[in-house]
């Protein structure tokens, strides 16, 4: 059954990358966190002496942390005072062009698990203003565990340095595909989030299928709920990449 009309604009002048993990009951996105559990609240069956002849429907309910599956932290999930949720302006999240930085060889060939600030200068040094109001997606190629035991450990993380270049060039939004933006082996301490939501940018983690993309041309969105005094929430992450004749 579809949900919309054969005529799609979007569909028609690019193609569509789907950057989100799938959310299902029982998923562990991150070790020590609650699994999402879906349970009925009004089943086919018991809605059919509801409605008339033939009409039936199913209504569930679900309870997940926020912190589930693919999502996106506002500044409210680190401070008290920032926005939450339903604080995020749609300009911030919709139809941003991709910075797409493919580093799996990088991190392969010994450059280790942080992700510098070194790596965005070698691509900004032509052009200072290359990354303003960009969505900055990390691939690592880490998405190829999600759901596995491996996935919780020696994960790519950016570094503090790398966090603090990405203030300073402006960008919109950071994405990476790995178990968090910060090193959670190194202590308590989350350099990442706390600079760069300090700044009002956002942060996308669990990310998949960054591989795919282009390292440039691309536009991403994010978009969770509307939800006051929530500070992250699952999203459908996904990368608009037009037909090179457009």
């Amino acid at each position: 059954m579809s949900s919309r009309p054969d005529n799609r604009p979007a569909a028609a002048h690019s193609r569509l990358v789907d950057l989100s993990h799938t959310i299902r009951a029982g998923l562990i996105t991150y070790p020590g966190l609650p699994a999402p559990v879906i349970t009925p609240h009004l089943t086919r069956e018991q809605s059919r002496q509801k409605y008339a002849q033939g009409t039936e429907f199913a209504m569930d309910t679900m309870t997940l942390i926020g912190n589930t599956g693919t999502y996106i932290d506002s500044p409210y999930h680190r401070y008290a005072d920032g926005p939450d949720l339903a604080g995020l302006a749609l300009e911030t999240l919709v139809g941003l062009p991709a910075a797409v930085f493919h580093l799996e060889r990088e991190l392969a060939n010994g450059h280790g698990r942080g992700i510098g600030a070194e790596i965005f200068a070698e691509h900004t040094a032509d052009d200072p203003h290359a990354l303003v109001d960009r969505a900055v997606l990390l691939h690592t190629g880490w998405d190829a565990h999600f759901g596995r035991p491996e996935y919780a450990s020696g994960s790519p993380f950016l570094s503090e340095a790398g966090a603090r270049f990405l203030v300073e060039s402006g960008v919109a939004l950071v994405g990476i595909d790995s178990l968090n933006i910060d090193d959670t082996e190194s202590g308590g301490e989350r350099p990442a989030h706390s600079v760069l939501l300090a700044a009002g940018i956002h942060v996308v983690e669990h990310l998949t299928n960054l591989g795919e993309l282009p390292e440039r041309g691309a536009l991403f969105t994010a978009v969770p709920p509307k939800i006051e005094g929530f500070g992250t929430f699952p999203v459908r992450a996904f990368a608009q990449i037009p037909h090179p004749e457009q």
